[in-house]
């Protein structure tokens, strides 16, 4: 018996454990998700526009104006940037036309410098060529002179030969020697 009445006791607490189950089911819906509850609908849409209105906050507030800031900051680092592009720009321009310019005044040097070395060469040329034509005037006058002094001295040479010849080919022959006649025959003779 005593066994009877812990076993009713038994059943007792068990039953009244299964009722409080089941009204806390029934509390909370049909065991689905409480937010589809629709007995909590006010509340959840009063916690939500809460949390809509401090994010709205949080984020107006703190998050962006970092993100402005951090924004402007960069556009500015663009803008600096750019600004120091189109100035490295503009100093490479100038420096490439300060190079051209440099490469045309080398060239102009260099023609100039070329011109000037050939007009030397030029001069120097002259000078040899006007001062071995000089020689050479000199040299052919000379030459002219002691061949004039050569021919005047075979030509009286020769005179003399001839009167020489004349006279023993006058006397070999047996005739008397006329020596101004011979003289004047060989004179005659040379000259043609």
């Amino acid at each position: 018996m005593a066994s009877n009445t812990h076993d009713a006791g038994h059943d007792a607490a068990h039953g009244a454990a299964d009722a409080a189950h089941h009204a806390a089911d029934a509390a909370h819906g049909s065991g689905g998700m409480p937010q589809l509850d629709f007995s909590t609908y006010g509340n959840q849409i009063f916690w939500l526009v809460v949390t809509l209105v401090a994010i709205y906050f949080i984020l107006s507030r703190i998050a962006l104006p970092r993100i402005a800031a951090v924004l402007a900051e960069r556009q500015g680092t663009i803008t600096n940037d750019l600004s120091a592009a189109e100035d490295l720009k503009a100093k490479a321009t100038e420096a490439e036309n300060a190079y051209n310019k440099a490469l045309a005044d080398a060239r102009a040097e260099a023609q100039r410098i070329a011109a000037d070395a050939r007009a030397e060469i030029q001069a120097e040329l002259d000078e040899a060529i006007a001062k071995a034509d000089a020689e050479i005037a000199a040299k052919a006058a000379e030459s002219e002179k002691a061949i004039a002094d050569i021919k005047a001295g075979a030509l009286d040479a020769v005179k003399v030969v001839a009167n020489d010849t004349a006279a023993e080919l006058v006397t070999a022959l047996g005739g008397q020697v006329d020596a101004d006649a011979i003289a004047t025959s060989v004179a005659d003779r040379m000259k043609g």
